[in-house]
């Protein structure tokens, strides 16, 4: 097909699918998001799927340097790791972490990782908030972490 005939098939399905910017059932019942994307049965590519994180770090990022004027001076680790949290918690729970922040302000960067752990987001995700605590009390990443 041409790239004009993909114009005019791509306009015509704009008009004929309805839009829907979250997940709902139609009606055979299957789990369907945006023009019409059969999520039960196509689900979403590998490139759709980074697009989407690229677009969520983008949110998550700016999202945290909203939270608390002292992310900006944090070295790039720490950012790196509130970020994270806040991809994970959204911001509004992340800024209930209210001793984390006070730590931060004062530079205790030990104090907050283990208010980072003492946390019920810390025992949800197990490893990652170990690996996130230690990054945050040294300014490293271990050489494992992705």
């Amino acid at each position: 097909m041409t790239d004009a005939g993909r114009d005019i098939l791509a306009a015509q399905l704009r008009a004929d699918e309805a839009l829907r910017l979250f997940p709902y059932v139609d009606l055979a019942g299957k789990l369907t998001i945006g023009y019409g994307r059969n999520l039960d049965a196509r689900g979403i590519t590998l490139d759709e799927a980074d697009l989407l994180l690229q677009h969520d770090i983008d949110v998550a990022v700016d999202e945290l340097f909203k939270i608390d004027p002292v992310v900006a001076t944090l070295d790039a680790v720490r950012q790196i790791v509130l970020a994270n949290m806040c991809f994970n918690l959204g911001a509004l729970r992340l800024r209930g972490f209210v001793l984390m922040w006070a730590c931060l302000r004062g530079r205790n960067y030990e104090g907050a990782a283990r208010e980072m752990l003492d946390s019920d987001w810390a025992r949800q995700v197990g490893a990652r908030a170990r690996r996130l605590a230690t990054a945050m009390a040294t300014g490293t990443f271990a050489k494992k972490s992705p």
